[in-house]
């Protein structure tokens, strides 16, 4: 068996500066570990990686193993799924060119890229650490239904890397029990929330604007109802002011709105540093979340959202992980997905004003970059190495 070159690998479609909170989370995670090991990221991005870390003065050493991107969150499905066959080879490349002895990988892209880690690391002997942020194949079903005979091939494989990982990382006590549930592991799942930049909240008697929403406009999100629901709301005179930030494929809906109506702003594609203080300018953030999609994912939005000081706004059922976050952090309200009853709480923010949402010091630090990059080099970093 060939001699490990390599000590740790961090396997992520999505890197900095593409992908700007969970990509630095990992760069910090990267970094740390390069402080005392050898380390290799590989990864997709848009240029040069390399030489871009080198300008900035960070990543020092950090080997980048980069293919190029071709897609993005608003590109089809198929495009997507091309590209994740396509990222699957370039990692197992990789990982036999650095041979490390040690693999982070998450769920970007899901099931085949973390199932050509565990294949990688059965073959050559190593350990790796699986980081499930999404369940696939059934978050993917939720949104286009997939093929049954594919389904079931795609969680056996799924199930595989699961019984096969040194540890599991996800994020809600849900996501926990469905992946017990579904694969059978007696591997220890450890939960750790995504992160958000550090923001310093404004108090509410100081924030000028109404609800906002930040993040991808995508298919999980219920844009269609939030649209309808506040069309509605205002054309029956309601007096708040929506601001709208991100991309995805309801970003034209959402333009559409904006278009129409004085009360409602679109401003595309904003930095993550710029939609934080954008998110501290408004009293009221919204998070929408398909139901079903709870057991299988958690909004990453949340908790920039939360260290913000907003009021968290959830448009979800109230047997749902995000409905019990939101009240069990007592950082907002949950309102259910429904059409007469979104209209109905807009109504009642009008008249809602000077409460306070923040959270103690310890659960703010929880949600913080630093903390996440510092508990992904506990779990995936031997201290024997």
């Amino acid at each position: 068996m060939a001699r490990k070159k390599t000590d740790l690998a961090i396997v992520n479609r999505s890197f900095w500066p593409q992908s700007q909170v969970i990509g630095e989370g990992l760069f910090q995670f990267a970094e740390q570990a390069a402080e005392n090991h050898s380390v290799c990221v590989i990864t997709q991005a848009e240029g040069d990686l390399a030489g871009l870390l080198a300008s900035k003065g960070r990543g020092k050493g950090v080997q980048i193993r980069a293919c190029k991107s071709y897609t993005t969150s608003a590109s089809g499905v198929i495009k997507r799924i091309a590209e994740a066959v396509f990222f699957m080879f370039w990692t197992f490349l990789s990982l036999v060119r650095a041979k490390p002895a040690n693999v982070y990988v998450s769920t970007n892209p899901p099931v085949v890229v973390p199932f050509i880690v565990a294949v990688y690391c059965r073959l050559f002997g190593a350990r790796y650490v699986y980081h499930l942020q999404d369940i696939h194949p059934e978050a993917a079903n939720i949104v286009v239904p997939v093929n049954g005979l594919l389904f079931k091939l795609l969680q056996a494989v799924d199930n595989f890397t699961l019984r096969h990982a040194d540890a599991i990382i996800t994020l809600s006590e849900d996501m926990k029990a469905y992946i017990q549930k579904r694969s059978g592991t007696d591997r220890p799942i450890h939960l750790l929330e995504n992160p958000s930049f550090e923001v310093t909240p404004v108090p509410m008697e100081q924030r000028t604007k109404d609800i906002v929403f930040c993040g991808n406009a995508g298919r999980l999100q219920r844009i269609p109802l939030l649209m309808t629901a506040i069309r509605d709301y205002l054309q029956q005179g309601g007096k708040l002011r929506f601001t709208f930030a991100g991309g995805g494929v309801h970003a034209p809906d959402v333009q559409a709105l904006a278009n129409a109506y004085e009360q409602v702003d679109y401003l595309g594609v904003i930095p993550a540093t710029e939609a934080a203080e954008l998110v501290n300018q408004h009293r009221w953030a919204l998070l929408p979340i398909d139901d079903d999609v709870t057991k299988y994912a958690f909004p990453s939005k949340s908790s920039g959202y939360a260290l913000s000081g907003a009021g968290v706004l959830a448009v979800c059922g109230e047997d749902t992980s995000v409905a019990r976050w939101v009240e069990q952090l007592e950082v907002g309200v949950v309102c259910p997905a429904d059409h007469g009853a979104l209209v109905k709480c807009f109504f009642s923010l009008e008249g809602r004003g000077g409460e306070s949402f923040l959270m103690s010091a310890e659960t703010r630090e929880k949600l913080q970059i630093p903390y996440f990059a510092e508990q992904l080099f506990q779990l995936a970093v031997p201290a024997s190495i």
